[in-house]
């Protein structure tokens, strides 16, 4: 298989897994580490899809710095903001990957930023709202090499 042909396999591979729902990385009952991750962020409050775009690249050579930028919409008004933005990661040794803090004055709710990747995995933000709700969006990204590992790596 030639380079070209594998990097289109893999691109189309990972847009159809991301072609479902944007909740569904949080619906992973087999994941504990993050649902309660999520339960810390959100309370017991419903998660929302939509309002929120996560951009980051399909595929990745190195997880050891990946581009990521998130934006929500949102007039960022006195009365209607964004609170703050969290990032979810379902395979990085520390799923709550980070958490970002705004308000009225920011303008605009969105943040860049570069992450480091345990490998493939779908990546989750988390808009908290100032009317308390919560929104979401989610993208999957292919790493080729990762940058994370956790202890029980090391002795493999």
């Amino acid at each position: 298989m030639k380079r070209r042909d594998f990097m289109k396999s893999a691109v189309a591979l990972t847009a159809t897994a991301g072609a479902g729902s944007l909740a569904a990385p949080l619906a992973h009952a087999d994941i504990p580490a993050l649902n309660a991750t999520v339960r810390r962020i959100t309370g017991d409050a419903p998660l929302s899809a939509g309002r929120v775009k996560l951009d980051l690249p399909v595929l990745a050579d190195n997880g050891n710095s990946v581009p990521l930028s998130v934006s929500v919409q949102s007039p960022m008004s006195e009365a209607d903001h964004v609170k703050a933005i969290h990032l979810v990661s379902e395979r990085n040794p520390e799923p709550h990957m980070a958490s970002f803090f705004l308000g009225p004055q920011a303008g605009r709710a969105q943040m860049s930023t570069r992450v480091r990747m345990a490998g493939s995995q779908t990546v989750t933000a988390i808009a908290e709202m100032s009317d308390g709700t919560f929104w979401t969006g989610s993208a999957r990204i292919q790493v080729t090499l990762s940058a994370c590992v956790d202890e029980s790596d090391w002795n493999k």
